[in-house]
């Protein structure tokens, strides 16, 4: 099993739609239908989630500026609004589950305010690289249907335009990691502020989501 683990979706909505998704307080894990259902038909069938370690109450845009900051070790996220879409490719270093958890109930939310007709896949699975598998593989840990009738986990999906669609921010994620292995590289320790700088650019993370409530 990889230490690297990532959440990733692209939900479609209205610019005016994100913004309010960032300042409404996430709600509770039954924000999803069977929340208890997370890893059943994937790798880890038969785990029991843990939802006690999700943050309940705080909006995402509290809960996400703080990833961006300096002391954010373990984590590298792209997450922005492209093309009327909420985009979001979430990296943790090991299995930070309160994050992971945290990050499932808010794009389970961000799933109401979706501007499609049907609905969206939320994507949580581990790999070395941080690459998304094939649509068939088996090694998904979780695959979570977001939408405006609500949000529910199921294995049964076809992920084949899921995956096409997050094309994009899988790679403005490697080329984040670029970048931050060329500052850790000239400037070593020291450098924990330009990675930060590196990390708040726009073509990662939406000005939305650092700014003050």
């Amino acid at each position: 099993m990889s230490d690297t683990f990532v959440v990733a979706a692209r939900i479609p909505m209205g610019r005016e739609a994100f913004e309010q998704w960032l300042v409404t307080p996430a709600p509770g894990p039954e924000v999803i239908e069977n929340h208890g259902a997370m890893y059943d038909g994937w790798f880890w069938d038969g785990k029991a989630p843990d939802w006690q370690l999700a943050e309940g109450g705080t909006t995402p845009r509290e809960y996400f500026a703080d990833c961006f900051g300096e002391d954010a070790g373990g984590l590298t996220y792209v997450l922005r609004y492209r093309e009327g879409a909420l985009e979001a490719y979430l990296m943790h270093f090991g299995f930070c589950e309160s994050n992971v958890y945290t990050a499932l109930v808010m794009l389970a939310a961000a799933g109401r305010s979706s501007s499609a007709a049907t609905p969206s896949t939320v994507l949580f699975w581990a790999e070395t690289s941080g690459s998304m598998f094939a649509a068939d593989a088996d090694g998904w840990l979780a695959t979570l249907s977001v939408g405006v009738d609500g949000a529910r986990f199921a294995a049964d999906l076809d992920l084949t335009a899921t995956i096409a669609g997050l094309r994009p921010a899988e790679a403005s994620y490697f080329d984040l990691l670029v970048q931050l292995a060329e500052v850790e590289e000239s400037v070593g320790a020291e450098g924990k502020s330009s990675f930060a700088t590196i990390a708040r650019d726009p073509r990662y993370v939406d000005a939305a989501v650092l700014a003050e409530s």
